[in-house]
């Protein structure tokens, strides 16, 4: 898909990117893919935040959240090396 995009932008902000190669296509689209995978990691961090508050109960115990955090780590040591 093709679209055609015209921006008002600063002389100098023109001038600074045109000589750094940024105003090509292919420059803007990847500039765009971060821009959106960022937005995007931004509203699933907010719904996980949004997750968490709602969580009711007891709090973990320091005990608790290491024993947690050391059965993740062994779990992704298990898939990396298969053992």
């Amino acid at each position: 898909m093709s679209i055609t995009i015209q921006l008002d932008l600063p002389e100098a902000v023109v001038q600074e990117a045109r000589a750094k190669g940024l105003l090509r296509s292919d420059v803007v689209t990847v500039l765009l893919e971060r821009e959106l995978k960022r937005r995007r990691a931004c509203e699933d961090f907010g719904a996980m935040l949004k997750q968490l508050h709602s969580v009711t109960g007891d709090e973990m115990t320091e005990e608790e959240i290491q024993a947690e955090v050391d059965a993740v780590r062994a779990e992704r040591r298990v898939r990396e090396t298969g053992r």
